[in-house]
């Protein structure tokens, strides 16, 4: 299983916020610290906004921030939201899948469960806990 870059600019996107939530942060800022490139992150942000996770002002003084606590936030729950889809294998795609085996294959029931599972486990930790050592996360100066 691979999380998707998404996913995983979406995560270290939230836990920079989180470790400084009595500031306002830029996309330039997170995309700085982890050096990946601003224009996608531009673009996680934006559906971190939309699903709620975020808030964001525009202009001087604007920038962008965690919507709520980051102890309210489980993990499993933002790589659901945040992750397209969760097909470990082509055949849990039903309009893609080409598999000539499916109807009968019990391998497709031991992954779903193995997903449910990472989820699972994943919703037995919080953002929060994701962010221990808060200096990690600190706005570096030149």
């Amino acid at each position: 299983m691979q999380l998707t870059q998404f996913t995983d600019y979406g995560l270290r996107s939230l836990m920079y916020l989180a470790a400084q939530p009595d500031r306002l942060c830029s996309v330039r800022e997170i995309a700085e610290h982890y050096a990946i490139s601003r224009n996608h992150l531009v673009k996680v942000v934006h559906r971190l906004a939309q699903l709620g996770y975020v808030t964001s002002s525009k202009g001087k003084g604007g920038g962008i921030r965690l919507a709520c606590k980051s102890e309210e936030l489980l993990l499993g729950d933002l790589v659901l939201a945040l992750e397209p889809n969760m097909y470990l294998v082509e055949c849990f795609n039903r309009e893609a899948n080409t598999c000539t085996v499916v109807s009968a294959c019990k391998l497709k029931h031991f992954l779903a469960d193995a997903s449910k599972v990472f989820i699972e486990a994943l919703n037995q930790h919080t953002l929060a806990d994701a962010v221990v050592d808060k200096k990690l996360f600190q706005k570096r100066t030149l």
